[in-house]
Formats: C-alpha cells, sequence, structure tokens
C-alpha cells in the first residue's frame, strides 16, 4: 500500500508539474519576459516552495529531539544542491540523447547560465565556509548568513536586468501550446494564468509533502540515519519538480528554460535555505556533509568548464550523474 501511494504522489507531481510550465510559459511571453527570466527566478523560485517548506519545518518545529530536527533540516537543505548538479543536470541527457546523441549540443542562452553557475559557487563556498565557525561565534555565522542573502538579491537584479537586452535579442519566452484552462472555457489573461499556476503550485506541495511522508514511512524498515536518510531522499522527493519541469522543456528544444530551472534553483537553494540553515542549526562539518560539498562543488565546476571549453554536450552530463552515484558509494562504504 506504501508503494502505491508512492505512485500516486508520483503522479501527482508529474501532473502539476505539466500545470505549471504550462501556466508559465504564458505568464513569462505574457510580460515579455526572457526565457532566462522565466527559468532561473519564476519557475526556480516557484517550483522550489516544496523544499523550502520542509526544512523550515523541520528546523522551526517544536520538537523534543532538536538533533533529529537539526539532522533533517540540515539534510534537506543540503541534499538539494547535490541533487540538482548531478541527478537533476544527467537527466537533461537522459531526455535528449536518442534525438542528439551521446555527443549532442545542449544550446541555452550561455550568459544566464553561467551567471547562475557563478552565482552559486560564491555562495555554496560561502555556505562551506560555515561550517567551520565555531559553534560560540553567532555574529560570524551571521554576517556569512547575512552576505549569502544579499548576493542572491543581487542575482536576481542582474537577471531581471539582462532580460530587457536578451529580449531584444529574441529570447524572449515563447509559448509552446494552448493554456490548459483555456481549454475548459477561460480566457487567456493575467487572472487565468495566475490561476493555473497556483493551482499547478499546490498540486506540486501537496504531491512532495506526500511523497516524502511515504518514503519516510518506507525508508523507516531501511534503518538509515536520519542525516544520510534526509540527504538521500528527501531532495529525492522535494526536487521532483525542477527535474520534471526541465525535463518537460528540454525535450521541447526549450534548452534555456530547461537549464535555467535547474540552475536558477541552485542559487536559489545554495543561498537562502543554507543561510537560515546556519543561523538556525550548529551548521557543523562531518564526513557525510564535507563530500556533499566537494561532489556538489565539482559537479558545478564541471559544468562551468565545459561551457568555457566550446559549450555542454550530453556526455557531460552523464558524468555529473556519476557524480552522485560516487558519493552514494562513499557514504555506504564509510557509514
Amino acid at each position: 500500500m506504501v508503494f502505491f501511494s508512492l505512485c500516486i504522489m508520483l503522479i501527482l507531481i508529474l501532473v502539476a508539474a505539466e500545470i505549471f510550465t504550462n501556466g508559465l510559459e504564458h505568464f513569462g511571453h505574457k510580460l515579455k519576459i526572457s526565457e532566462g527570466v522565466t527559468g532561473s527566478i519564476f519557475a526556480a523560485v516557484g517550483t522550489a516552495l516544496p523544499e523550502t517548506i520542509i526544512p523550515l519545518t523541520a528546523l522551526l518545529s517544536i520538537s523534543t529531539d532538536i538533533t533529529t530536527s537539526h539532522a533533517i533540516g540540515v539534510g534537506a537543505i543540503l541534499g538539494a544542491p547535490l541533487m540538482l548538479t548531478t541527478v537533476a543536470m544527467g537527466l537533461l541527457s537522459v531526455a535528449v540523447i536518442s534525438k542528439r546523441g551521446f555527443y549532442g549540443k545542449f544550446t541555452p542562452e550561455l550568459s544566464g547560465i553561467i551567471r547562475d553557475l557563478d552565482f552559486f559557487l560564491v555562495v555554496f563556498i560561502f555556505a562551506g565556509a560555515a561550517l567551520f565557525i565555531p559553534h560560540n561565534s553567532y555574529m560570524a555565522k551571521l554576517l556569512i548568513a547575512s552576505a549569502m542573502i544579499c548576493i542572491y538579491f543581487l542575482y536576481i537584479y542582474k537577471t531581471i536586468k539582462a532580460s530587457k537586452k536578451l529580449v531584444g535579442e529574441g529570447h524572449v519566452t515563447v509559448i509552446s501550446s494552448p493554456m490548459y484552462l483555456s481549454r475548459i472555457g477561460f480566457s487567456v489573461n493575467t487572472l487565468s494564468i495566475v490561476i493555473q499556476l497556483v493551482i499547478g503550485l499546490a498540486l506540486l506541495i501537496l504531491g512532495a509533502k506526500g511523497l516524502i511522508h511515504y518514503i519516510e514511512i518506507a525508508a523507516s524498515i531501511i534503518g538509515l540515519p536520519i542525516l544520510i536518510l534526509s540527504i538521500m531522499l528527501i531532495p529525492l522527493a522535494t526536487e521532483l519538480p525542477e527535474k520534471v519541469n526541465s525535463f518537460l522543456w528540454i525535450r521541447r528544444n526549450k534548452d534555456t528554460l530547461a537549464f535555467g530551472n535547474l540552475t536558477g534553483a541552485m542559487v536559489f537553494q545554495g543561498s537562502l535555505l543554507p543561510a537560515i540553515g546556519i543561523l538556525l542549526t550548529p551548521w557543523e562539518a562531518n564526513r557525510e556533509i564535507i563530500l556533499l560539498f566537494v561532489i556538489t562543488l565539482l559537479s558545478t565546476f564541471w559544468i562551468r568548464r565545459n561551457i568555457h571549453k566550446g559549450g555542454i554536450k550530453v556526455w557531460h552530463l552523464f558524468i555529473n550523474m556519476s557524480c552522485y552515484v560516487l558519493y552514494i558509494f562513499l557514504v555506504f562504504k564509510y557509514i
């Protein structure tokens, strides 16, 4: 029964992601903004709501077991960037390998992707440095967390500022199919677009929370440490919206939206959520956390390096996916 419920939640997330991406394309088109802004800010933040809610709920809950709450929160916060830079990126290659081949290329608008990756690297290195600050140095942690939050808002400013130029160059958000609410009699206007986005987001949150609930029930049989469980399973569920949205967009040859959705989510989840974790938890280093930071940063540098060397090819992102396999292998080897 548990596994049947898991399948139902997965289907719900798939349907919700399709509703949301469809509404978002119409929203971006109506505002005449670039695909980079649509993917990197609106889609990234919108679909990040499930994984934002989970760690905040864990960290702010009144629990008799503070250690468990912290482990769930930190695992969910840090597992998300790992999942995005490895598994989610790898799925883009899975989606297109039959059409583009092993040596085929992705063709996103690169200036936005480079900006996303550079900002992510900066804030995630800050988050890693905070692991080694002593527990009693709260002011130092506050300064790092504040800097990370400011960097994210600077990122939003630069992304929106770049949108006007990109629209002029032909990178405006393009509609690929009629809006779903219009098929049942709604006229396409701002109100109906917002209603569809709200419906999609509500279903995404409902599906993600339900999936996490049933994953925890299933995983209790396995008996993994709570931190490892949080790093592996909660992001797997909460990152599904980004994975599915990008998977759908890449299959429609909307490479900028697909990559922007992932890299924009990386910036959001590498800055604001870790900043909260730094302030509300001990935020200390251990073997699993340090390995997570190393794998996440290496995966990101790999993408950044390939852009510099001539572009991202399909086989490049299979390397990213293998990095997640390497992480799991090393964790279980030394657990």
